[in-house]
């Protein structure tokens, strides 16, 4: 549970590398959904996603706490591109394992923020198996995709969304590993709001979706969605734990149902999405019949996308994971 000094010694460390990213109520939005639609734009950050708070905030308690060694983690891009720009602010090595075939230009992009990078797995999960292994062979402390520093550093967007949108019935946040989702839950209920929260996940990575409905976690054999942000096969308990507790319901969306998410996006506020960035508006437009008239918010949590991908969108396609 976060406390309102651990949002504001996280606030400290965040702002002190970018300011607050935005929350508008798009118009064109509001004509499509038939909703106040609020969207949190974490594609506005140095790295293009939301996850860089949680990197802010736990490597430099990192630092405060005298660990300075070497960290190594596994990602699809954001998470990766997160950890190496925070490590570097705090003059730390760091290494960063990403399943082969991973995004080109995310890979691009976490090269140039200084780490090494080490292609490994099939995917997110595999990623991580090799990450564990490596960081035992080369005395590299293991960063964790979840972690309660890095839900503290994340929960600033969510705080920033309360008090920038006003009282709103239901925030939708799509879910990789759980950072995000929880640190809404977690600023929710700090603040005393009666805001429900949904999860959104992938239909082809649904395994939040499935431990949701049964209590516990239900890992699948493969995450095959080109929202990268959401292909995660294994659960966090801890995460899952809080997104029982916390969480109204986890919805579940197509790939097509994303790319179609991304177009309007791109239509009705010109913004750029990834595939996970745009899970929670994909969400909303599937239950838009039970939503109408409601003040919503939706995390657009990264922009991070290739260009031949989001080529392929705009031209009316959906890509393949």
């Amino acid at each position: 549970m976060l406390k309102h000094a651990d949002i504001e010694r996280a606030q400290g460390i965040v702002y002190a590398a970018m300011p607050p990213t935005p929350q508008y109520a798009w118009p064109l939005l509001a004509a499509a959904t038939q909703c106040e639609c609020w969207v949190k734009h974490e594609n506005h950050t140095p790295v293009g996603a939301f996850k860089v708070r949680g990197g802010l905030v736990h490597m430099h308690l990192r630092k405060e706490r005298g660990e300075t060694n070497g960290v190594i983690t596994a990602t699809r891009g954001n998470h990766g591109q997160s950890i190496p720009f925070a490590a570097r602010r705090e003059g730390i090595e760091a290494t960063v394992v990403v399943p082969k075939g991973n995004s080109v230009e995310k890979n691009e992009a976490m090269r140039a923020l200084g780490c090494t990078l080490i292609e490994g797995g099939s995917d997110f999960d595999e990623a991580r198996e090799t990450a564990m292994r490596l960081g035992r062979e080369q005395g590299l402390d293991m960063v964790a995709s979840f972690h309660p520093e890095l839900v503290m550093g994340v929960a600033t967007y969510a705080h920033e969304l309360f008090k920038g949108a006003g009282d709103l019935d239901t925030v939708y946040v799509p879910i990789g590993l759980g950072s995000g989702i929880c640190g809404v839950i977690a600023v929710r209920d700090l603040l005393g709001l009666k805001t429900k929260v949904v999860g959104v996940v992938a239909e082809k990575a649904n395994s939040y979706k499935l431990s949701f409905a049964q209590g516990r976690a239900v890992p699948t054999n493969s995450a095959l969605s080109f929202a990268d942000g959401m292909a995660v096969r294994v659960p966090n308990a801890d995460a899952l734990a809080m997104i029982v507790k916390g969480a109204d319901r986890v919805v579940d969306v197509s790939e097509d149902e994303i790319a179609e998410a991304m177009r309007l996006y791109f239509r009705a506020t010109h913004n750029v999405t990834e595939g996970a960035g745009a899970a929670a508006l994909a969400a909303l437009v599937k239950e838009q019949a039970q939503m109408a008239g409601k003040r919503v918010g939706l995390i657009l949590s990264g922009g991070n996308i290739d260009s031949s991908k989001f080529a392929q969108v705009l031209q009316g396609r959906t890509p393949l994971a």
